[in-house]
């Protein structure tokens, strides 16, 4: 209204003017007064230009348990930190909590597009051919199925898998382990080096994990061997404890697991409490709250590195790499703190084994430190293109190293090595 009333007094005060004036004079002077008066807003409405604002990021969280298990807990934590290190506030992240591997959780991605998620997180490997139909119906939603192995082949940009060098964490985890065991036979406390794991399932990863695990062990004590047995669940408290106490009653004194609860290191601390020798190195999170003296350490996946990683892509409008996998040269993985049964001369071993992963001088699957039937292993093929479990192209061994988490990120490792013992 002010801008208006400027306006008619120029033009109020030309009029007067024109009986000594010329129509030219006027002309130009009521031309002048009206550019000023329509310029003046232009001007004002530059200044009130909004300022480019980064990519709108809404994430979705797809968990197949919640914060009761170890494996979920670490996701859990890893996001929220990552959210936090990046600037994400927590009305841009939804979760969703105990999402069974089935069509529910295609039913829960296509819920979180719908509630305007375009970044869907899944941590569970049973999600990912579910996680993929919904990449394959939402082309502008990102979907990141973790620990999965599909995404180089499903032909989608927008499906993504992410997993961590765990086996690194593991090999060191058997260090720790090794180092006890040591300890116990020049102790004449243990006269065979019989070590035990608790598997979920017989997938790749987890028999990439448990090889690493008793490579570690194999390079304190050459002469250890392992049995594996398999309860056929991630998380199944009972089942975890009632394998760890088979393993323990034939005569097992070093207990793991990949398995996503405390059942195993519950049922260790109980046998050592009762007069067992018998200790345990835990997954995902420190075990020593449930098995104080039993405990070593546990091998640990430290999820923040990658959220961080893809938050930021997605706040940048970058996109997020097809396949990521980083260990300890990025601190993507670690070992827990170490537990007050450990060996003497633990911290000093662990810290010389992690420098030389990290600078590449130590390889984890040295072809040169295992035998299968006896033989050493020259060839494998990792990557299974037809989904028959078998690889048919992608050679996993250069340089008499078997590099893996190098061809995709999920572990490729599925060969029977010589001291493994699987049980069922």
């Amino acid at each position: 209204m002010k801008k208006l009333i400027a306006l008619l007094a120029v033009l109020t005060m030309v009029f007067a003017m024109v009986a000594c004036a010329t129509t030219t004079t006027a002309t130009e002077a009521t031309d002048t007064a009206v550019a000023e008066a329509t310029e003046a807003p232009a001007a004002e409405e530059a200044t009130e230009a909004p300022v480019a604002e980064a990519p709108a990021v809404k994430i979705g969280v797809i968990l197949v348990h919640d914060e009761n298990t170890g494996y979920d807990a670490a996701h859990i934590d890893g996001i929220k930190e990552a959210a936090a290190a990046v600037g994400l506030t927590d009305d841009q992240i939804i979760w969703k909590y105990n999402i069974s591997e089935d069509e529910t959780c295609y039913d829960t991605a296509i819920d979180l597009v719908e509630q305007g998620c375009n970044y869907i997180f899944s941590d569970s490997y049973g999600h990912q051919s579910y996680m993929q139909q919904a990449a394959s119906e939402n082309p502008d939603v990102t979907f990141v199925s973790m620990t999965g192995d599909g995404a180089a082949l499903s032909g989608l940009a927008n499906f993504k898998n992410a997993f961590p060098h765990t086996f690194e964490s593991r090999y060191v985890s058997g260090v720790v382990a090794g180092m006890k065991l040591q300890e116990l036979m020049d102790a004449g406390t243990v006269t065979d080096p019989y070590v035990g794991y608790v598997g979920a399932y017989p997938y790749a990863e987890v028999v990439s994990g448990y090889t690493a695990f008793f490579l570690g062990v194999q390079s304190i004590v050459p002469t250890a061997h392992m049995d594996v047995t398999f309860t056929n669940s991630w998380y199944d408290p009972t089942a975890e404890a009632e394998a760890a106490n088979m393993l323990i009653a034939k005569g097992c004194c070093i207990i793991s697991q990949h398995a996503d609860s405390t059942g195993a290191p519950s049922a260790v601390q109980t046998a050592l409490d009762a007069g067992t020798t018998v200790y345990c190195v835990g997954y995902n999170i420190s075990m020593l709250s449930v098995a104080p003296t039993a405990a070593l350490t546990s091998a640990q996946n430290v999820w923040s590195v990658y959220y961080t990683y893809a938050f930021s892509a997605a706040l940048a409008g970058e996109d997020i790499v097809t396949d990521w996998s980083e260990g300890y040269a990025t601190g993507a993985v670690k070992i827990s703190e170490l537990g007050e049964s450990c060996a003497a001369g633990t911290a000093e071993k662990v810290a010389e084994v992690e420098a030389a992963i990290k600078d590449g001088t130590l390889s984890v699957f040295d072809c040169s430190k295992f035998t299968v039937a006896g033989e050493t292993v020259t060839s494998f093929l990792a990557i299974d293109t037809d989904g028959d479990w078998v690889g048919d192209t992608g050679e996993a061994i250069t340089d008499g190293i078997f590099q893996e988490s190098l061809l995709r990120s999920a572990p490729y490792f599925s060969l029977d090595i010589d001291g493994i013992t699987k049980l069922n």
